[in-house]
């Protein structure tokens, strides 16, 4: 069955979705309010690539690095 925009899916699925402008977020993360977001750099920017970037509990946002239990966990979603 294929996954819906509601439903959990893999970090494939979940990395299209940041590629399409979506925040995912991981029902399996113990803070809630968490999500990831992907910024592709324009003429303004201080990156020259594309990014990751987390919300954290805190509201804060932050720079983030997969881990491998995020990267094979089926728990992401749509934020």
């Amino acid at each position: 069955m294929a996954s819906t925009p509601d439903s959990d899916f893999d970090f494939g699925r979940a990395l299209d979705y940041l590629r399409q402008g979506a925040r995912v977020t991981r029902d399996g993360w113990n803070g809630k309010g968490m999500w990831l977001a992907l910024q592709v750099p324009d003429e303004h920017s201080k990156m020259n690539r594309p990014y990751i970037y987390m919300r954290a509990v805190n509201r804060e946002l932050v720079p983030w690095v997969a881990s491998q239990t995020d990267l094979l966990a089926d728990d992401w979603r749509i934020a």
